[in-house]
Formats: structure tokens, sequence, C-alpha cells
């Protein structure tokens, strides 16, 4: 039996799909699988042992040209991001089975995707419903992309993010204090309801009140912001530049991660390390619930709407008060 999977959006959403992946495998444990992937989120599955072959999708080719590669000798593809590409690819791989999910007010996708896919989940999470029916429950991203593997036919359902791990990658981080705080610099801490003396406030403030080393980890994305930051002498180390294995190997050290709504937090989950989010204010009902922490003690948050010194400071304290009830809790 061969098996292509598909997963072209982003590198967290990549992570929370290891359990669908690893239940795949465990499923179907004599099959050939393949995963479909870009070219910016591959480095999440390049040790997996729960996939055959890693396929780099090229940038701006047809992904229907990627999927009719497989044509004649696929027998399931399950697209597991509700994406048009994903859904794409699938259908053109032509395989009997061919399982997919969109989001229930993509009428025009729920649509279309008839055309790619012949058993076709749909997702209730909606930004806009949640903002207005506060009390909806909508079930995390994980569970949703299990699903698709019960739809495809699959028994064996594993539950567990998965990220490996080795000795050369913890070597790589010897330098980053142990048992400490991580905290990931993402660009939404300087944007929409935080600011970047806000976050040196509160690096600063995190350090003092408990004590502990502060190791903030950044990419490419705020390479000048983390000068700036290590100038200003608030954090124990400040760290980039590294692979993404070697980031996984600096949570593992630490015993809580702080971040933004980023990859860092479900690598966070798949490191099994407790985690404070500070959300986006816009959306945050619907945001923190399918794309929370995953089965680790966390604690979502909400950015404030303003940036006033007082929504600032309450939003900072916040932050406080949540690393304390983890730490409080390890």
């Amino acid at each position: 039996m061969n098996i292509v999977l598909s997963r072209l959006d982003r590198i967290g959403d990549l992570i929370l799909s290891t359990p669908a992946i690893a239940s795949v495998r465990r499923s179907w444990p004599d099959a050939h699988v393949s995963i479909v992937c870009s070219r910016y989120n591959a480095v999440v599955l390049e040790r997996s042992t729960d996939v055959d072959a890693l396929v780099v999708a090229p940038v701006g080719r047809n992904v229907a040209e990627v999927g009719r590669r497989f044509r004649g000798r696929c027998d399931l593809a399950i697209a597991l991001a509700p994406c048009s590409p994903d859904l794409t690819l699938a259908g053109a791989t032509g395989a009997p089975v061919r399982v997919g999910y969109t989001y229930v007010r993509r009428y025009f996708t729920r649509l279309t995707a008839k055309l790619y896919v012949n058993r076709l989940a749909v997702s209730e999470a909606d930004p806009q419903i949640c903002e207005r029916h506060p009390e909806l429950k909508v079930r995390h991203e994980v569970e949703q992309v299990l699903d698709l593997v019960t739809l495809a036919g699959g028994r064996v359902l594993v539950g567990n993010l998965s990220i490996p791990v080795e000795d050369v990658d913890r070597h790589a981080v010897e330098h980053v204090p142990a048992a400490g705080i991580a905290f990931h610099l993402g660009r939404r801490w300087f944007e929409r309801g935080s600011t970047f003396e806000s976050t040196l406030a509160l690096i600063a403030e995190l350090r003092r009140r408990f004590g502990l080393p502060v190791a903030v980890t950044y990419g490419i994305d705020v390479i000048e912001e983390a000068r700036r930051l290590s100038a200003a002498r608030v954090a124990d180390v400040v760290v980039g530049g590294l692979s993404f294995r070697q980031w996984a190997a600096a949570f593992e050290k630490s015993r809580i991660v702080v971040t933004v709504d980023t990859s860092a937090t479900h690598l966070a989950s798949a490191m099994r390390r407790p985690t404070v989010v500070l959300f986006e204010h816009r959306y945050f009902q619907l945001s923190s619930q399918e794309w929370a922490p995953y089965g680790v003690p966390a604690v979502c948050l909400r950015k404030p709407a303003g940036e006033s010194l007082e929504e600032l400071a309450a939003s900072r304290a916040q932050v406080v008060a949540a690393a304390e009830s983890l730490l409080g809790s390890i």
C-alpha cells in the first residue's frame, strides 16, 4: 500500500500534524508513506521514522504537478492542511481514497473540495462565530487532523507530538542555561498590543521575580530587535542561528517556555514544556482553543486591545502570574 500525505503550510501546523502522521504509520505499518512538505516546514520531519519519503514541493510550481508524480501508484492520499494547495495535491494523485478537510464557513472551498477529495471533513472552527459565541467549544487542531486518519480508515491513533532530539543537538546548546525560562522572541512581541520596550521590561521582571536564568531564542525575522535586547542585558543569553532541532534542545533544557503565538508554542509542547502563550487580541476565542499548547500545562493570555502604559503593565503582570503558576506546579 502506498500513502501520500501533504502539509505545505507552517512549521507549527506540521508539528501539530505529527500525531496524525504517526497514526498513519501505526494504522498501516507495512505501507510506504510519503509526505509532501514545503521547503520551509520540511525540517520538522527530517528525522521522522514515521515516513519513508520526504518530498519538498518546488517553490512556485503548480502543486498538482507534484501530486501527479504519484498517479497510478497511490492508494490513499490525505491533505493534512485545510488549504487549497494541499487539497489540489491530494486530488492530483488520483488515489482511490482521498481525504481532506476545510472550515465550516469556507463555502466555496467546501464546494470545490469535492473535485479533489472524496472524503471531506468540515471543521467547526470559525473566528467570527467564536467571538460572537465564546461558549462555543472548538477542538484542538491535533484532534481535527487525527479525525482525517479515522476518516481514511485508520484504527490506531497516537496522541503525542513528536520531534526527535539527539545528543548532537543538545551539545550545540550547552551554553544555554538549564532549568530556567525559555523566552521566544517572535515579531508579535513588538506589534498590536505589545511593544519592544514592554517586552524588555517583561524579560527583566521574569528574571528578577523568579531568580531563574532567562534564555531568549529568536529567528531571522527579529535579528535587529534581538541585537537591541542583547545590548540591554536583561537576559542571561540571547541565542539565534539555531537549527530547528537545536532550538528544540534549548526548549528541552528549560523549566517553562514563554512565547507569543508562533511555532514556538507547538515546539514547546513537543518538548513537554509548560508554556505561557500571549495570543493576539483579535480572534482570541478561536486561537486559544484550536492552537493552544497541546498536552502540557499551559496558560493562554490575550493581548490588550491597545498599547497604553496601563494596558501593557497589566499584560506583563498577567504573564508573570501565569509563569508563577506554572513554575509552582512543576
